[in-house]
């Protein structure tokens, strides 16, 4: 059998067979890569994920916006890729697939040892190159530290989450407090 992480194919076959696929695959310019190399996440990257899921909720369906966490797909057409986020907010009521996304406003990554690198550099790339992402956090699980890029007119601007910072697709305030609340 030969390895799935260097296995060519195009979109409509990674999209067939992810469905039946045992494990969760990015998609990344004609190739396919295994999300995890180690099963399952750690209990910390759980409960921030659900903890930003849970403060986003009410405000996510006031507004009319859909949240997501880490088994909807978001598909990137510009660079033929094909991420799980692990946490995504989709406002544009016109991004309707079933099976993924491509019109998000907000994408939330969970750092671990294994992923670090790859949210920070290739994800951020890709991902603040959506025109309609208007911010990307970077989550740290050992630590109280959020890394936020929101855009600002055509630029990105960094700022470490500290307290709180605001996300302007909902037009609230999400704090360290709400983050990490069981966590740290």
């Amino acid at each position: 059998m030969s390895d799935p992480a260097f296995k060519r194919m195009s979109v409509e076959e990674y999209l067939r067979t992810e469905e039946k696929s045992p494990y969760k695959r990015e998609y990344v310019g004609g190739f396919v890569y295994p999300l995890h190399a180690h099963a399952g996440a750690s209990e910390e990257h759980v409960l921030i994920s659900s903890n930003i899921i849970a403060a986003l909720h009410a405000d996510a369906r006031r507004t009319g916006c859909r949240l997501y966490q880490s088994d909807m797909k978001l598909f990137i057409e510009d660079s033929s890729t094909f991420f799980y986020p692990d946490v995504m907010l989709v406002c544009d009521r016109n991004d309707t697939e079933r099976y993924f996304k491509t019109a998000p406003c907000l994408l939330v990554e969970v750092l671990s040892s294994s992923t670090a690198s790859h949210d920070r550099v290739a994800k951020y790339a890709t991902y603040t190159a959506i025109p309609t992402l208007q911010t990307y956090l970077i989550v740290e699980q050992n630590e109280r530290r959020v890394y936020a890029y929101q855009r600002e007119g055509g630029k990105w601007e960094l700022q470490e989450l500290v307290g709180q910072g605001s996300l302007p697709c909902l037009g609230r305030t999400l704090t360290l407090d709400e983050i990490y609340a069981g966590v740290l």
